[in-house]
């Protein structure tokens, strides 16, 4: 096994290491928004949350943005 060969073997098991994060990092996200969009009886939302895969950035801003709206804060 040569140098590059060892170099392409690490780079292909950091790649699947990354792949793995993102993918838990948009399915937390996601089952948040998930979560609260079905909760709140957001249709619209809910279904452009379980359709679209954006890497937690669309969950995110529901949630931050939108699933507050109306709430009252004490």
């Amino acid at each position: 096994m040569g140098f590059l060969d060892w170099g392409f073997a690490y780079f292909t098991g950091f790649l699947w290491l990354v792949i793995f994060l993102v993918i838990a990092w948009e399915a937390v996200w996601k089952g948040i928004a998930l979560w609260r969009a079905g909760r709140k009886g957001h249709l619209i939302w809910f279904i452009a949350l379980f359709i679209l895969n954006t890497v937690g950035i669309l969950p995110i801003i529901y949630i931050f943005a939108f699933s507050r709206k109306g709430e009252q804060t004490s």
